[in-house]
């Protein structure tokens, strides 16, 4: 090696050792910030219990109940629910036609009669008085009247609807188990919701 090579060699040297001491403290630092982020925990927040407001219904109840009244109630509720915030059953009231147990749907009506009161538009017809059957009022007696529909399907009917909370829709009754296209056309002009 000769003289004038000596000082640029050793001033490569000393810029490759500089290198090689930035890249080890940047690695240096990255590994312990892994290391410190993997040691703290972290706070997660689920998305759907931020700030969002849980699910509800409005029904509006009347009749004989001690506070008629429009109601919210959470989603899934049922007919005993909101009777019990209109502050319960008057003592004319006839428990008997009403379902207590049915969940309620958004935006229902619910009408609880006086015994011996007699109800304007009969269980099943449509509030329009056309002859059709309202899926969301009918009882099995109505709805066997239907074609094609006897006690069996009657009562999945109903059944369905105590589940699901009112019809919204004369196709709802496609989910009602026995219940194809064919026969929702056979009965889409009979029916009403």
């Amino acid at each position: 090696m000769s003289v004038s090579s000596a000082p640029h060699a050793r001033r490569r040297l000393g810029v490759g050792a500089a290198v090689v001491v930035v890249l080890v403290a940047a690695g240096v630092s990255v590994f312990l910030g892994v290391v410190r982020s993997a040691s703290t925990p972290v706070e997660e927040i689920p998305y759907a219990e931020s700030s969002a407001q849980p699910a509800a219904v409005y029904v509006h109840v009347f009749g004989a109940v001690a506070k008629p009244g429009l109601y919210r109630l959470a989603d899934g509720a049922r007919v005993v629910d909101v009777v019990a915030a209109a502050g319960g059953l008057q003592s004319d009231a006839d428990t008997g036609a009403v379902n207590l147990a049915r969940r309620l749907a958004d935006g229902e009506q619910l009408y609880v009669p006086a015994v011996g009161e007699t109800i304007v538009d009969s269980p099943g017809t449509s509030p329009a008085g056309d002859g059709r059957v309202n899926l969301n009022t009918a009882d099995a007696a109505a709805l066997e009247t239907l074609p094609r529909i006897g006690p069996a399907l009657a009562e999945r009917i109903l059944a369905w609807r105590d589940e699901n909370g009112r019809f919204t829709s004369v196709e709802d009754l496609l989910a009602v188990p026995g219940i194809g296209e064919k026969m929702l056309e056979g009965l889409r002009d009979v029916v009403t919701v």
